[in-house]
């Protein structure tokens, strides 16, 4: 069960840029679809920044899948160090 834990905290993170955020609702819409997906640990949008920081487990979810789940909302993520 420790290893669980350990492996956890030793996530991947991904960054996007967010376009077609209105208010701080759609932000907290990002978080909660993310964080219901399976191998994402945290999501953590800024609608301010326009952007969200995703912590997750590359062994059971894509960068390119986060980015869908993002996209299927109706926003726009493009990856932060991209643009």
């Amino acid at each position: 069960m420790l290893d669980f834990f350990k492996k956890k905290q030793q996530g991947d993170s991904v960054i996007f840029k967010i376009d077609g955020m209105h208010c701080t609702s759609c932000s907290m819409n990002i978080d909660g679809e993310l964080e219901d997906t399976e191998g994402v640990y945290s999501a953590e949008t800024s609608y301010a920044k326009a952007k969200t920081v995703v912590a997750y487990d590359q062994t059971t979810i894509t960068k390119e899948k986060i980015k869908s789940v993002i996209e299927k909302l109706g926003y726009l993520a493009k990856d932060y160090d991209s643009v």
